[in-house]
């Protein structure tokens, strides 16, 4: 057995009490190029996270992904779309299956990598498995990120796509408090250290599973399919 910190995979002893092999592992936050560094918890309370990142991956395992054993619900928070208009987050996907995920256009190796997994996942899925989901990228450098350098970003991986994916950004501020409210890591040097977790909501408007750089876009797709179910 192995459990995945930070993307990389390490073996679990087999001397290891099965209630220590059950433990949660924690949200990160991921420098683009650089080690995945741990972030303590924040609290939780019920379903809100929007106080700090909660534990990640519990003992029922029913997704491909990192099962959520406390879901994650679906956040609110309004920025600016790619077309320079108001986005009002969960207006605008309540009730829909959702990949949100936090980055910015120059990281050479994380956001990249999600964004095309995301791609390769959509392409190997039947029209009516995509029909209502929404892929929404939130910028971590809002300084450098326009709307019109996201949607160049963005078409990139979806130009072939029936789905758009959805760019936002906006002020500091405004960027930061979605982070809280979606209760991932605030990003620090400058956007640059940042959420790994890539997060799944489905049409009861949580989070049940969720995706770092452990995982892959076959991971993705199957859970898809799972969250399209209802399941």
């Amino acid at each position: 057995m192995s459990s995945a910190v930070g993307g990389r995979q390490r073996p679990v002893p087999a001397a290891v009490p099965l209630l220590v092999m059950a433990l949660s592992l924690l949200v990160v936050l991921t420098g683009c190029g650089g080690e995945s560094t741990p972030q303590a918890q924040g609290g939780t309370d019920g379903h809100d996270h929007s106080g700090g990142p909660a534990v990640v991956e519990g003992p029922d395992d029913r997704f491909a992904g990192l099962d959520l054993p406390d879901p994650y619900q679906r956040p609110s928070f309004t920025l600016t779309d790619t077309e320079g208009a108001p986005f009002d987050f969960r207006a605008a996907t309540a009730g829909r299956p959702t990949l949100l995920f936090f980055g910015y256009t120059d990281c050479p190796d994380i956001c990249p990598t999600t964004m095309a997994d995301v791609a390769v996942a959509l392409r190997g899925l039947d029209a009516d498995e995509v029909a209502d989901l929404q892929v929404v990228f939130v910028t971590t450098d809002p300084a450098t990120d326009s709307p019109e350098v996201l949607g160049e970003y963005l078409r990139q991986f979806d130009a072939d796509l029936p789905v758009r994916f959805v760019g936002l950004t906006g002020s500091q501020g405004e960027v930061d408090r979605a982070q809280l409210a979606a209760g991932v890591p605030l990003a620090e040097d400058q956007g640059r250290l940042h959420s790994s977790l890539l997060l799944l909501y489905g049409a009861d408007d949580e989070a049940h599973v969720a995706f770092d750089n452990g995982n892959n876009a076959r991971d993705i797709a199957a859970d898809l399919r799972l969250v399209a179910e209802g399941v």
